[in-house]
């Protein structure tokens, strides 16, 4: 396949898979899985960040610093947008927009609706613009991946669907306590989920005439795992403190690693 087919493929693929993962896992099963697929979201992340992006964008760096500096930046940078979207979005002390694991905490194993009151759909309004954005720069990290290497991009989209799972059903929950009924946010989510196939396709146009562009984004992908996984994930793990927890949680981080690991093995042929 072309590279083009590849982007559209994992863009649309990842987008619409993480979606319905995220519906079974938020309408249909246990609320314990969305805690475990929290922990195995981390080690993915960070799996790929530090075993192929990094990696790749030194390779196409003749100056190491050159990645270490936009690494920084990119994490300064996605700390001052998540500060803007909190400050949008949350109106009270307890926010659990970046908190999957902790949207679904009913002791019953039912969704609680104690967080977001209705409030005519605006908490739910605003999640949904600040995830399809999301997507969209979701979509360009995976051109951009792509277009180094097919087997980066695919360990990329890998990571990017590992960790959107979760997020997805945060996502879910906020909406239903917003007021939405679950087709009205299943649609919404499903609409929102395209636009990491618009990101992928601009990107790949994009990028063929600026290829200069890729090292940076490879940079700023790497930014992007490490701070979800370390600000936006890790944190949720925490509320469990006991040993038992602890275990199954770094448990399946390393499985998370472990999978990045191994696809990457396989994809390289070793």
């Amino acid at each position: 396949m072309s590279t083009l087919s590849w982007i559209i493929l994992a863009s649309f693929t990842g987008g619409v898979l993480s979606l319905l993962l995220a519906a079974m896992l938020t309408l249909k099963t246990r609320p314990s899985w969305v805690s475990k697929l929290v922990s195995f979201a981390i080690g993915a992340l960070l799996g790929a960040a530090f075993l192929n992006t990094l990696p790749e964008a030194f390779e196409l760096s003749e100056n190491p610093n050159q990645v270490t500096v936009l690494v920084l930046v990119g994490i300064l940078l996605f700390f001052i947008l998540e500060k803007l979207v909190l400050w949008r979005h949350c109106h009270i002390e307890d926010c659990e927009v970046h908190d999957p694991s902790a949207a679904i905490t009913a002791a019953d194993g039912h969704p609680h609706h104690q967080t977001h009151e209705h409030d005519h759909g605006r908490s739910g309004m605003m999640i949904m613009v600040g995830d399809t954005f999301h997507n969209f720069v979701d979509g360009i990290l995976i051109a951009a991946a792509f277009m180094v290497d097919i087997q980066l991009g695919i360990i990329t989209s890998i990571a990017i669907i590992a960790h959107e799972i979760p997020q997805e059903a945060g996502d879910f929950i906020i909406l239903l306590n917003s007021g939405y009924t679950r087709s009205s946010a299943f649609m919404m989510n499903l609409l929102s989920s395209f636009a990491t196939l618009v990101g992928g396709v601009l990107a790949y146009f994009m990028l063929n005439t600026l290829d200069f562009l890729i090292l940076p984004l490879l940079s700023l992908a790497s930014a992007s795992m490490i701070y979800v996984a370390l600000s936006d994930l890790i944190p949720g793990l925490h509320k469990r403190p006991e040993i038992g927890a602890t275990v199954q949680q770094v448990s399946l981080i390393l499985l998370g690693i472990g999978m990045i690991w191994f696809v990457g093995l396989f994809a390289h042929g070793h």
